[in-house]
């Protein structure tokens, strides 16, 4: 991955790379996504086996997921009592929409501060 905006933009990034620079995920953490997208719904243990990973680890890119918006998390009951959670993933024109108002955010904070650097290079 890149570690800079001049790196991506001589380098030939993927729109993995694009979405885990903007979102500030990890390769596991987009593999979890991609998982839940293409197999549906599944509880973290689940997740943890299609990904050759402990459900501890599948819990915590899940945890990474939600907070960003890209995973949300459904009760399911069980008809002898309890409940279990299923992990879904957010359809992929919403995270195209979530990236996109991530620059624009980005981008406005950025221009503000670059409005003002030559004062602040100055000690103005």
């Amino acid at each position: 991955m890149t570690t800079s905006i001049r790196e991506m933009l001589r380098a030939n990034c993927e729109c993995d790379d694009v979405a885990m620079c903007i979102l500030g995920l990890k390769a596991l953490d987009m593999g979890a996504y991609k998982c839940l997208l293409a197999n549906g719904p599944m509880t973290a243990e689940s997740l943890g086996e299609h990904l050759n990973r402990e459900r501890s680890t599948a819990y915590r890119s899940l945890q990474n997921l939600i907070s960003c918006g890209l995973v949300y998390r459904e009760t399911k009951t069980i008809d002898i009592g309890g409940y279990f959670y299923e992990y879904v993933a957010v359809d992929p024109k919403r995270v195209k929409e979530m990236l996109k108002e991530n620059v624009e955010q980005w981008y406005g904070k950025v221009s503000g501060l670059i409005e003002n650097i030559d004062k602040e290079l100055l000690g103005d």
